[in-house]
């Protein structure tokens, strides 16, 4: 018996239509929140407020030992900043292209990556400026305790460099 190309494009079509409407023929997967994959992270205190000074990076490791991050008071309100003057911000200094870790260079009120020149900017919620990465810096999402002054980081936008999630 031979079926013509029409005939087999309505027979698969049936069968595709079957097993995607028939309910309990394919696993269902979870659900998804609107902002996309939700991970759990350890909340970690960072550092007090009246301790930091402006444009000096204090660096920790979040959300385990084995992600350098660095946690800078701009001086000035910047988005995704918090604090009492919403100018404090953290990332994670892996550079997104291949690894490297980069360094904050307070001049130029950025990081560059020394292996392939990349350069972010932590005021612009970690934006690439230049070079070879394709991806922004993963920004540490971070939580300020006005009642203790501490700044503790709580989460991760954007996905660490050699990692499938964020958490080992």
């Amino acid at each position: 018996m031979s079926l013509s190309r029409r005939d087999f494009f309505k027979v698969g079509g049936v069968g595709a239509l079957a097993a995607t409407v028939a309910p309990g023929t394919l696993a269902q997967p979870a659900a998804v929140p609107a902002g996309g994959a939700v991970l759990n992270h350890p909340a970690t205190l960072v550092a007090e407020v009246g301790s930091l000074r402006d444009n000096q990076p204090v660096s920790f490791n979040y959300p385990d030992s084995s992600s350098p991050c660095q946690l800078l008071k701009m001086g000035r309100q910047v988005p995704g900043g918090v604090g009492p003057e919403a100018d404090i911000v953290a990332y994670s200094i892996l550079c997104p292209h291949m690894g490297c870790p980069t360094q904050y260079d307070g001049e130029a009120r950025s990081f560059k990556c020394g292996c392939h020149f990349s350069v972010f900017d932590p005021e612009m919620e970690g934006q690439q400026v230049c070079g070879q990465a394709t991806q922004n810096m993963p920004r540490i999402e971070l939580n300020f305790d006005a009642a203790r002054g501490t700044v503790e980081a709580v989460g991760v936008h954007g996905l660490i460099y050699g990692r499938q999630a964020n958490i080992l």
